[in-house]
């Protein structure tokens, strides 16, 4: 485990890290995109929910140092 990931571990594991991450997870994961959606639109938040998983990743291999 790499020191990045223990501090996204300690990061979000406070009481405002968890609001900082339900907030970026309803922006992004929990978002849904009407049918009249651009390409260029979908990329962009294809892009964002990357970025959110990335961070839960690496949260959870800072919590999870074996796995």
């Amino acid at each position: 485990m790499s020191d990045i990931e223990k501090q996204y571990a300690r990061t979000f594991s406070t009481p405002y890290g968890k609001q900082v991450l339900s907030h970026l997870r309803s922006l992004t994961i929990e978002r849904v995109l009407g049918q009249n959606v651009t390409d260029s639109e979908l990329r962009w938040w294809a892009a964002q929910k990357a970025l959110v998983h990335q961070i839960e990743n690496l949260i959870q291999r800072g919590n999870n140092p074996t796995q």
